[in-house]
Protein backbone atom coordinates (compact mmCIF):
# COMPACT_ATOMS: atom_id res chain seq x y z
CA UNK A 1 0.00 0.00 0.00
CA UNK A 2 1.15 3.34 -0.84
CA UNK A 3 0.77 6.50 1.34
CA UNK A 4 2.20 10.10 1.24
CA UNK A 5 4.07 11.26 4.22
CA UNK A 6 5.72 14.54 4.52
CA UNK A 7 8.51 15.85 6.38
CA UNK A 8 9.89 19.70 7.20
CA UNK A 9 12.88 20.47 6.20
CA UNK A 10 15.19 23.62 6.63
CA UNK A 11 13.64 25.35 3.45
CA UNK A 12 10.48 23.89 3.72
CA UNK A 13 8.24 20.90 3.92
CA UNK A 14 8.20 18.06 1.40
CA UNK A 15 5.20 15.35 0.71
CA UNK A 16 7.28 11.89 -0.23
CA UNK A 17 5.57 7.95 -0.39
CA UNK A 18 5.93 5.30 1.92
CA UNK A 19 5.91 2.19 -0.13
CA UNK A 20 7.46 -1.49 -0.10
CA UNK A 21 9.20 -0.87 3.19
CA UNK A 22 10.87 2.78 2.55
CA UNK A 23 10.12 6.26 3.03
CA UNK A 24 10.96 7.95 -0.72
CA UNK A 25 11.35 11.70 -1.13
CA UNK A 26 12.50 12.67 -4.88
CA UNK A 27 13.12 15.58 -6.81
CA UNK A 28 14.07 17.72 -3.60
CA UNK A 29 16.53 20.91 -4.66
CA UNK A 30 19.56 21.23 -2.62
CA UNK A 31 20.58 24.31 -4.67
CA UNK A 32 19.53 26.76 -6.49
CA UNK A 33 18.83 26.28 -10.29
CA UNK A 34 21.92 27.20 -12.24
CA UNK A 35 19.95 28.68 -14.80
CA UNK A 36 20.19 32.04 -16.38
CA UNK A 37 22.99 33.97 -15.49
CA UNK A 38 24.01 31.17 -12.98
CA UNK A 39 25.40 29.03 -15.52
CA UNK A 40 28.58 28.02 -14.95
CA UNK A 41 28.73 29.55 -11.39
CA UNK A 42 28.89 27.41 -7.90
CA UNK A 43 25.60 26.73 -6.80
CA UNK A 44 23.95 29.06 -4.63
CA UNK A 45 21.49 27.97 -1.69
CA UNK A 46 18.03 26.89 -2.32
CA UNK A 47 14.95 29.75 -2.15
CA UNK A 48 12.66 28.20 1.13
CA UNK A 49 9.64 27.61 -0.32
CA UNK A 50 5.74 27.94 1.54
CA UNK A 51 3.36 25.20 1.59
CA UNK A 52 4.00 21.78 0.83
CA UNK A 53 6.96 20.85 -2.30
CA UNK A 54 5.32 17.86 -3.81
CA UNK A 55 8.59 14.94 -4.26
CA UNK A 56 6.59 11.96 -4.88
CA UNK A 57 8.44 12.06 -8.90
CA UNK A 58 11.70 12.43 -9.93
CA UNK A 59 13.28 15.77 -10.40
CA UNK A 60 14.65 17.03 -13.82
CA UNK A 61 17.70 15.06 -15.57
CA UNK A 62 20.58 17.48 -15.79
CA UNK A 63 20.63 18.54 -19.88
CA UNK A 64 21.94 15.45 -21.98
CA UNK A 65 21.18 13.78 -25.31
CA UNK A 66 20.83 10.37 -25.72
CA UNK A 67 23.88 7.83 -26.86
CA UNK A 68 23.90 4.10 -27.75
CA UNK A 69 23.93 3.44 -24.11
CA UNK A 70 21.48 6.01 -22.71
CA UNK A 71 18.04 7.06 -24.50
CA UNK A 72 16.96 9.63 -21.72
CA UNK A 73 17.26 13.39 -22.71
CA UNK A 74 16.93 17.00 -21.36
CA UNK A 75 17.35 20.11 -21.98
CA UNK A 76 16.30 21.62 -18.72
CA UNK A 77 19.33 23.18 -16.52
CA UNK A 78 16.82 23.19 -13.47
CA UNK A 79 18.25 20.11 -12.12
CA UNK A 80 20.34 20.24 -8.88
CA UNK A 81 17.40 17.79 -7.32
CA UNK A 82 18.15 14.48 -5.04
CA UNK A 83 16.39 11.05 -4.54
CA UNK A 84 16.16 9.91 -0.60
CA UNK A 85 15.63 6.39 0.24
CA UNK A 86 14.68 5.63 3.43
CA UNK A 87 13.91 2.27 5.27
CA UNK A 88 10.63 2.73 7.13
CA UNK A 89 11.33 1.11 10.38
CA UNK A 90 12.46 3.66 12.99
CA UNK A 91 16.05 4.05 13.69
CA UNK A 92 18.12 7.10 14.59
CA UNK A 93 21.63 7.46 13.81
CA UNK A 94 21.72 4.96 10.30
CA UNK A 95 24.21 5.08 8.20
CA UNK A 96 24.52 7.49 5.25
CA UNK A 97 25.27 6.43 1.28
CA UNK A 98 25.60 9.40 -1.07
CA UNK A 99 25.23 7.64 -4.36
CA UNK A 100 27.19 9.72 -7.81
CA UNK A 101 25.73 7.65 -10.83
CA UNK A 102 27.67 6.93 -13.92
CA UNK A 103 26.64 7.37 -17.33
CA UNK A 104 30.46 8.67 -18.91
CA UNK A 105 30.22 12.37 -17.79
CA UNK A 106 27.18 13.57 -20.56
CA UNK A 107 24.14 10.79 -19.79
CA UNK A 108 22.91 9.67 -15.99
CA UNK A 109 20.08 10.56 -13.57
CA UNK A 110 18.63 9.09 -10.67
CA UNK A 111 15.83 7.19 -12.06
CA UNK A 112 17.56 4.60 -13.78
CA UNK A 113 17.95 2.48 -10.69
CA UNK A 114 15.77 1.78 -7.29
CA UNK A 115 17.68 2.35 -4.05
CA UNK A 116 14.92 0.49 -1.90
CA UNK A 117 16.39 -3.02 -1.98
CA UNK A 118 19.98 -1.19 -1.16
CA UNK A 119 18.52 0.55 1.66
CA UNK A 120 16.49 -1.93 3.24
CA UNK A 121 19.53 -5.04 3.12
CA UNK A 122 22.39 -3.01 3.44
CA UNK A 123 19.68 -0.73 6.57
CA UNK A 124 21.09 2.24 5.33
CA UNK A 125 19.83 5.56 4.01
CA UNK A 126 20.69 6.40 0.32
CA UNK A 127 21.17 9.59 -0.90
CA UNK A 128 21.26 10.07 -5.11
CA UNK A 129 21.98 13.68 -6.27
CA UNK A 130 21.82 15.10 -10.01
CA UNK A 131 24.48 17.06 -10.89
CA UNK A 132 25.51 19.02 -14.00
CA UNK A 133 27.59 17.01 -16.38
CA UNK A 134 29.26 17.19 -20.04
CA UNK A 135 29.99 20.80 -21.18
CA UNK A 136 27.48 22.03 -18.00
CA UNK A 137 30.11 20.59 -15.95
CA UNK A 138 32.99 20.78 -17.14
CA UNK A 139 33.26 23.80 -19.42
CA UNK A 140 36.23 26.47 -18.98
CA UNK A 141 37.47 29.51 -20.92
CA UNK A 142 39.91 32.65 -19.89
CA UNK A 143 37.95 34.70 -16.55
CA UNK A 144 35.76 31.64 -15.86
CA UNK A 145 35.71 31.31 -11.92
CA UNK A 146 35.66 27.53 -11.02
CA UNK A 147 36.05 26.27 -14.95
CA UNK A 148 36.11 22.33 -15.00
CA UNK A 149 34.15 21.72 -11.71
CA UNK A 150 30.97 22.65 -11.58
CA UNK A 151 29.73 19.33 -11.22
CA UNK A 152 31.93 18.43 -8.50
CA UNK A 153 30.64 21.77 -6.80
CA UNK A 154 27.34 20.71 -7.26
CA UNK A 155 28.27 17.36 -5.73
CA UNK A 156 29.86 19.35 -2.58
CA UNK A 157 26.64 20.95 -2.40
CA UNK A 158 24.66 17.85 -1.64
CA UNK A 159 27.01 16.54 0.91
CA UNK A 160 26.60 19.39 2.48
CA UNK A 161 22.94 19.17 2.16
CA UNK A 162 23.02 15.63 3.86
CA UNK A 163 25.22 17.19 6.88
CA UNK A 164 22.53 19.75 7.63
CA UNK A 165 19.28 18.15 6.88
CA UNK A 166 19.76 13.71 7.20
CA UNK A 167 19.38 13.96 10.70
CA UNK A 168 15.45 15.16 9.63
CA UNK A 169 15.13 11.39 8.10
CA UNK A 170 16.86 9.57 11.11
CA UNK A 171 20.66 9.54 9.41
CA UNK A 172 23.48 10.11 10.64
CA UNK A 173 25.42 12.71 9.40
CA UNK A 174 28.71 11.78 10.80
CA UNK A 175 28.31 7.95 9.14
CA UNK A 176 28.41 9.54 5.20
CA UNK A 177 30.25 6.88 2.63
CA UNK A 178 30.47 8.36 -0.81
CA UNK A 179 29.93 5.91 -3.93
CA UNK A 180 30.16 5.79 -7.35
CA UNK A 181 30.09 3.70 -9.97
CA UNK A 182 31.87 4.54 -13.36
CA UNK A 183 32.96 8.15 -13.90
CA UNK A 184 30.88 8.89 -10.55
CA UNK A 185 33.52 6.55 -9.00
CA UNK A 186 36.09 8.74 -10.71
CA UNK A 187 34.31 11.75 -8.57
CA UNK A 188 34.49 9.93 -5.55
CA UNK A 189 38.44 9.67 -6.10
CA UNK A 190 38.66 14.06 -7.19
CA UNK A 191 36.67 14.38 -3.77
CA UNK A 192 39.35 12.05 -1.75
CA UNK A 193 41.51 15.26 -2.85
CA UNK A 194 39.44 18.38 -2.98
CA UNK A 195 39.63 20.60 0.03
CA UNK A 196 36.25 21.66 0.47
CA UNK A 197 35.38 18.00 0.58
CA UNK A 198 37.03 17.79 3.63
CA UNK A 199 34.90 16.06 6.64
CA UNK A 200 31.90 15.84 4.41
CA UNK A 201 32.25 12.08 4.02
CA UNK A 202 33.73 9.12 6.27
CA UNK A 203 33.87 6.36 3.76
CA UNK A 204 34.53 5.78 -0.07
CA UNK A 205 33.17 3.65 -2.66
CA UNK A 206 34.74 3.33 -6.15
CA UNK A 207 33.02 0.47 -8.23
CA UNK A 208 34.45 0.21 -11.70
CA UNK A 209 36.61 3.39 -11.95
CA UNK A 210 38.19 4.26 -15.11
CA UNK A 211 41.16 6.73 -15.88
CA UNK A 212 42.43 7.93 -12.17
CA UNK A 213 45.72 7.56 -12.93
CA UNK A 214 47.96 7.28 -15.99
CA UNK A 215 47.25 7.66 -19.52
CA UNK A 216 44.83 4.40 -21.83
CA UNK A 217 46.32 3.28 -24.53
CA UNK A 218 44.99 3.82 -27.88
CA UNK A 219 42.20 1.12 -28.92
CA UNK A 220 42.15 -0.13 -25.09
CA UNK A 221 39.19 1.66 -24.33
CA UNK A 222 37.62 1.73 -27.49
CA UNK A 223 39.00 -0.23 -30.60
CA UNK A 224 39.17 2.81 -32.72
CA UNK A 225 39.60 5.24 -30.06
CA UNK A 226 43.06 7.10 -29.78
CA UNK A 227 45.19 7.10 -26.51
CA UNK A 228 43.27 8.71 -23.87
CA UNK A 229 44.75 10.96 -21.15
CA UNK A 230 44.09 11.02 -17.34
CA UNK A 231 40.55 11.77 -16.70
CA UNK A 232 41.87 15.03 -15.25
CA UNK A 233 42.54 18.60 -17.66
CA UNK A 234 45.15 21.14 -16.53
CA UNK A 235 42.36 24.08 -15.69
CA UNK A 236 44.60 26.54 -18.14
CA UNK A 237 44.54 23.99 -21.12
CA UNK A 238 40.84 23.79 -20.74
CA UNK A 239 40.34 27.38 -21.17
CA UNK A 240 42.00 27.43 -23.74
CA UNK A 241 40.16 24.81 -25.78
CA UNK A 242 36.81 26.08 -24.61
CA UNK A 243 37.33 29.43 -25.95
CA UNK A 244 38.68 28.08 -29.35
CA UNK A 245 35.21 26.00 -29.37
CA UNK A 246 33.36 29.14 -28.68
CA UNK A 247 34.79 30.57 -31.37
CA UNK A 248 34.92 27.87 -33.47
CA UNK A 249 31.37 27.55 -32.88
CA UNK A 250 29.92 31.13 -33.40
CA UNK A 251 28.92 31.49 -29.45
CA UNK A 252 30.84 34.57 -28.81
CA UNK A 253 31.45 37.73 -31.25
CA UNK A 254 35.12 38.21 -32.48
CA UNK A 255 37.00 41.14 -30.45
CA UNK A 256 34.36 40.39 -27.12
CA UNK A 257 36.45 41.17 -24.02
CA UNK A 258 35.99 38.47 -20.89
CA UNK A 259 32.94 39.25 -19.23
CA UNK A 260 30.76 39.88 -22.48
CA UNK A 261 32.32 36.76 -23.69
CA UNK A 262 31.27 34.77 -20.77
CA UNK A 263 27.41 36.88 -20.95
CA UNK A 264 26.81 35.26 -24.19
CA UNK A 265 28.06 32.13 -23.70
CA UNK A 266 25.40 32.09 -20.64
CA UNK A 267 22.54 32.68 -23.96
CA UNK A 268 23.77 29.53 -26.28
CA UNK A 269 20.58 27.60 -26.34
CA UNK A 270 21.59 24.29 -24.43
CA UNK A 271 20.60 21.96 -27.21
CA UNK A 272 23.50 24.27 -28.60
CA UNK A 273 26.04 23.39 -25.85
CA UNK A 274 25.40 19.72 -25.83
CA UNK A 275 26.64 19.26 -29.66
CA UNK A 276 30.17 19.51 -27.80
CA UNK A 277 29.23 17.80 -24.09
CA UNK A 278 31.11 14.48 -25.09
CA UNK A 279 34.32 17.52 -25.14
CA UNK A 280 34.21 18.69 -21.79
CA UNK A 281 34.09 15.43 -19.31
CA UNK A 282 37.79 15.92 -17.84
CA UNK A 283 37.43 17.85 -14.75
CA UNK A 284 39.90 20.41 -14.00
CA UNK A 285 43.15 20.58 -12.16
CA UNK A 286 44.54 24.06 -10.86
CA UNK A 287 42.19 25.68 -9.39
CA UNK A 288 40.75 26.11 -5.51
CA UNK A 289 38.19 23.34 -5.74
CA UNK A 290 40.87 20.71 -7.35
CA UNK A 291 44.09 22.10 -6.64
CA UNK A 292 46.25 18.95 -8.61
CA UNK A 293 45.54 15.57 -10.50
CA UNK A 294 44.12 13.06 -8.00
CA UNK A 295 46.55 10.57 -9.26
CA UNK A 296 49.49 12.55 -7.50
CA UNK A 297 47.99 13.47 -4.70
CA UNK A 298 46.79 9.98 -3.84
CA UNK A 299 50.12 9.00 -4.67
CA UNK A 300 51.47 11.34 -2.48
CA UNK A 301 49.49 10.80 0.26
CA UNK A 302 48.14 13.99 0.47
CA UNK A 303 44.03 12.72 0.07
CA UNK A 304 41.62 12.50 3.00
CA UNK A 305 41.92 9.64 4.91
CA UNK A 306 39.31 7.89 5.03
CA UNK A 307 38.43 3.95 4.58
CA UNK A 308 38.47 2.64 0.92
CA UNK A 309 36.40 -0.11 -0.70
CA UNK A 310 36.81 -0.27 -4.55
CA UNK A 311 37.12 -3.14 -7.44
CA UNK A 312 36.23 -4.34 -10.70
CA UNK A 313 34.30 -6.68 -12.88
CA UNK A 314 36.20 -9.28 -14.57
CA UNK A 315 34.81 -8.89 -17.95
CA UNK A 316 34.75 -4.75 -17.84
CA UNK A 317 35.71 -4.12 -21.46
CA UNK A 318 33.24 -6.89 -23.23
CA UNK A 319 30.35 -3.89 -22.50
CA UNK A 320 32.75 -1.19 -24.89
CA UNK A 321 33.86 -3.53 -26.76
CA UNK A 322 30.44 -5.43 -27.91
CA UNK A 323 28.76 -2.18 -28.19
CA UNK A 324 31.02 0.28 -30.02
CA UNK A 325 32.88 -2.26 -32.54
CA UNK A 326 30.78 -5.45 -32.89
CA UNK A 327 27.62 -4.21 -32.60
CA UNK A 328 28.32 -1.14 -35.08
CA UNK A 329 29.22 -3.86 -37.35
CA UNK A 330 33.11 -3.42 -37.35
CA UNK A 331 34.54 -5.60 -34.90
CA UNK A 332 37.70 -7.14 -34.25
CA UNK A 333 39.28 -9.03 -37.18
CA UNK A 334 42.05 -11.53 -37.20
CA UNK A 335 42.98 -8.78 -39.30
CA UNK A 336 42.81 -6.43 -37.89
CA UNK A 337 44.15 -7.66 -34.28
CA UNK A 338 47.80 -7.02 -35.30
CA UNK A 339 47.08 -3.19 -36.28
CA UNK A 340 45.44 -2.59 -32.81
CA UNK A 341 48.12 -3.67 -31.06
CA UNK A 342 50.70 -2.02 -32.67
CA UNK A 343 48.94 1.17 -32.26
CA UNK A 344 48.49 0.51 -28.67
CA UNK A 345 51.91 -1.40 -27.47
CA UNK A 346 54.54 0.14 -29.99
CA UNK A 347 57.10 -2.09 -29.79
CA UNK A 348 55.56 -4.48 -27.11
CA UNK A 349 52.43 -5.48 -29.61
CA UNK A 350 54.46 -9.07 -29.61
CA UNK A 351 54.89 -9.54 -26.59
CA UNK A 352 50.80 -8.85 -26.34
CA UNK A 353 50.29 -10.72 -28.86
CA UNK A 354 52.13 -13.91 -27.11
CA UNK A 355 50.01 -13.31 -23.99
CA UNK A 356 46.85 -12.77 -25.66
CA UNK A 357 46.87 -15.69 -28.70
CA UNK A 358 44.12 -15.60 -30.81
CA UNK A 359 43.52 -19.19 -30.81
CA UNK A 360 42.70 -19.03 -27.08
CA UNK A 361 39.45 -16.68 -27.35
CA UNK A 362 36.42 -17.41 -29.43
CA UNK A 363 36.50 -14.84 -31.35
CA UNK A 364 39.11 -11.31 -31.93
CA UNK A 365 36.96 -9.82 -30.04
CA UNK A 366 36.91 -11.19 -27.03
CA UNK A 367 40.67 -11.61 -27.28
CA UNK A 368 40.65 -7.87 -27.35
CA UNK A 369 38.33 -7.50 -24.85
CA UNK A 370 40.20 -9.42 -22.30
CA UNK A 371 43.71 -6.94 -23.50
CA UNK A 372 41.27 -4.40 -22.51
CA UNK A 373 39.75 -5.34 -19.39
CA UNK A 374 43.34 -5.92 -18.24
CA UNK A 375 44.94 -2.83 -19.01
CA UNK A 376 42.69 0.00 -19.14
CA UNK A 377 40.85 -1.23 -15.69
CA UNK A 378 42.16 -4.41 -14.00
CA UNK A 379 45.93 -2.57 -13.65
CA UNK A 380 44.72 0.55 -13.00
CA UNK A 381 42.53 -0.35 -10.80
CA UNK A 382 44.69 -2.47 -8.73
CA UNK A 383 47.47 0.00 -8.90
CA UNK A 384 45.13 2.68 -7.23
CA UNK A 385 44.55 0.31 -4.63
CA UNK A 386 48.03 -0.07 -3.67
CA UNK A 387 48.35 3.81 -3.39
CA UNK A 388 45.59 4.27 -0.86
CA UNK A 389 46.43 1.16 0.81
CA UNK A 390 49.86 2.53 1.67
CA UNK A 391 47.93 5.29 3.47
CA UNK A 392 44.35 4.14 4.61
CA UNK A 393 42.63 1.11 5.10
CA UNK A 394 41.44 -0.43 1.66
CA UNK A 395 39.36 -3.37 0.60
CA UNK A 396 39.40 -4.44 -3.67
CA UNK A 397 36.70 -6.52 -5.14
CA UNK A 398 35.76 -8.23 -8.12
CA UNK A 399 32.05 -8.88 -9.40
CA UNK A 400 32.35 -12.17 -11.31
CA UNK A 401 29.34 -13.65 -12.36
CA UNK A 402 29.34 -14.21 -16.02
CA UNK A 403 25.98 -15.18 -16.05
CA UNK A 404 24.68 -11.60 -15.16
CA UNK A 405 22.24 -10.42 -17.07
CA UNK A 406 23.09 -7.96 -19.76
CA UNK A 407 23.06 -3.95 -19.23
CA UNK A 408 22.76 -3.90 -22.99
CA UNK A 409 21.95 -7.15 -24.80
CA UNK A 410 23.89 -7.34 -28.15
CA UNK A 411 23.43 -9.99 -30.13
CA UNK A 412 25.80 -12.90 -30.66
CA UNK A 413 28.27 -11.26 -28.31
CA UNK A 414 29.13 -12.95 -24.78
CA UNK A 415 28.05 -10.44 -22.10
CA UNK A 416 29.98 -12.33 -18.93
CA UNK A 417 30.32 -10.02 -15.82
CA UNK A 418 30.74 -6.56 -18.21
CA UNK A 419 30.52 -3.00 -16.78
CA UNK A 420 28.47 -1.85 -14.30
CA UNK A 421 26.77 -5.49 -14.96
CA UNK A 422 26.81 -5.68 -10.84
CA UNK A 423 24.15 -2.69 -10.30
CA UNK A 424 21.42 -4.69 -10.82
CA UNK A 425 22.22 -6.79 -8.36
CA UNK A 426 22.71 -3.83 -5.57
CA UNK A 427 19.52 -1.76 -6.84
CA UNK A 428 16.20 -2.90 -8.88
CA UNK A 429 15.98 -1.38 -12.32
CA UNK A 430 12.67 -0.26 -12.61
CA UNK A 431 10.47 -1.89 -15.89
CA UNK A 432 13.48 -4.69 -15.70
CA UNK A 433 12.92 -8.30 -15.11
CA UNK A 434 12.51 -9.41 -11.30
CA UNK A 435 16.38 -10.81 -10.47
CA UNK A 436 16.41 -14.82 -10.05
CA UNK A 437 16.59 -16.18 -6.75
CA UNK A 438 20.74 -16.49 -7.43
CA UNK A 439 21.13 -13.29 -8.08
CA UNK A 440 19.00 -11.49 -5.28
CA UNK A 441 21.38 -13.47 -2.92
CA UNK A 442 24.08 -12.39 -4.33
CA UNK A 443 23.00 -9.02 -4.48
CA UNK A 444 22.07 -9.20 -0.83
CA UNK A 445 25.25 -10.50 0.00
CA UNK A 446 27.20 -7.56 -1.89
CA UNK A 447 24.32 -5.36 -0.18
CA UNK A 448 25.16 -6.40 3.08
CA UNK A 449 28.70 -5.73 2.70
CA UNK A 450 28.30 -2.43 1.66
CA UNK A 451 26.29 -2.16 4.46
CA UNK A 452 28.98 -2.86 7.14
CA UNK A 453 31.78 -0.94 5.33
CA UNK A 454 29.25 2.76 5.27
CA UNK A 455 28.52 2.03 8.96
CA UNK A 456 32.11 0.63 10.35
CA UNK A 457 34.39 1.91 8.05
CA UNK A 458 34.90 -2.55 7.20
CA UNK A 459 32.86 -4.63 5.33
CA UNK A 460 33.14 -7.45 7.63
CA UNK A 461 29.47 -8.70 8.94
CA UNK A 462 28.74 -11.62 11.24
CA UNK A 463 27.24 -14.85 8.53
CA UNK A 464 29.55 -13.29 5.82
CA UNK A 465 32.71 -14.67 3.87
CA UNK A 466 35.37 -13.12 5.48
CA UNK A 467 37.25 -9.94 3.45
CA UNK A 468 40.67 -9.42 4.57
CA UNK A 469 42.29 -5.78 3.45
CA UNK A 470 43.87 -5.32 0.25
CA UNK A 471 47.23 -5.14 2.12
CA UNK A 472 47.27 -8.40 2.83
CA UNK A 473 46.68 -8.58 -1.14
CA UNK A 474 43.23 -9.74 -0.52
CA UNK A 475 40.67 -9.51 -3.59
CA UNK A 476 37.63 -10.72 -2.79
CA UNK A 477 35.37 -12.16 -5.46
CA UNK A 478 31.46 -11.41 -5.63
CA UNK A 479 29.97 -14.62 -7.67
CA UNK A 480 27.40 -16.69 -6.85
CA UNK A 481 29.02 -20.40 -7.04
CA UNK A 482 31.49 -18.77 -4.40
CA UNK A 483 32.69 -15.60 -2.07
CA UNK A 484 36.31 -15.21 -1.34
CA UNK A 485 39.58 -14.81 -2.48
CA UNK A 486 40.47 -15.00 -6.07
CA UNK A 487 44.12 -14.52 -7.63
CA UNK A 488 43.39 -11.34 -9.47
CA UNK A 489 46.71 -10.66 -10.20
CA UNK A 490 47.58 -14.10 -12.32
CA UNK A 491 44.01 -13.69 -13.45
CA UNK A 492 44.49 -10.24 -15.40
CA UNK A 493 48.46 -10.68 -15.99
CA UNK A 494 49.23 -7.81 -13.88
CA UNK A 495 53.09 -8.96 -13.56
CA UNK A 496 52.95 -8.56 -17.60
CA UNK A 497 50.86 -5.56 -17.32
CA UNK A 498 53.43 -3.98 -14.70
CA UNK A 499 56.57 -3.84 -17.00
CA UNK A 500 54.24 -2.81 -20.74
CA UNK A 501 53.27 0.54 -21.80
Amino acid sequence: MTEHVTLDLGDGTVRGLQADGCLSFQGVPYAAPPTGERRWRAPLPVEPWAGVRDATVPGNRAPQSAQSFAEATSLDEDCLTLKVTVPETSRAGRPVLVWLHGGGGTNGDTSTFDARRLALTADLIVVEPTFRLGVLACFGHPGLADGGTFGLLDQQAALRWVRREIERFGGDPATVTLAGSSYGASMVAAHLVSPASAGLFHRAIMQSPFAVGGATPANAFIPGVPALPPRWRPLAELAEFGAATAAERGWVAPGSDTESALAQLRRVPVADLLEVSVDFIRPAFGGPVLPEPPAEAIAAGRFHRVPVLLGTTLDEARFFVGLFADLTGNPVTAESYPRLLAEAFGDAAGEVAGNYPLDRFATPSLAWSRISTDRAWARPAWELAGLLAAHTATWFYEFADRDAPPILPIPGFPGGAVHSSELPYQFDIPGGPPPSTARRELGDVMNRYWGAFAENGDPARDGLAAWPGFGAGHVQSLAPQGVGYTDYATEHRLDFWARTP
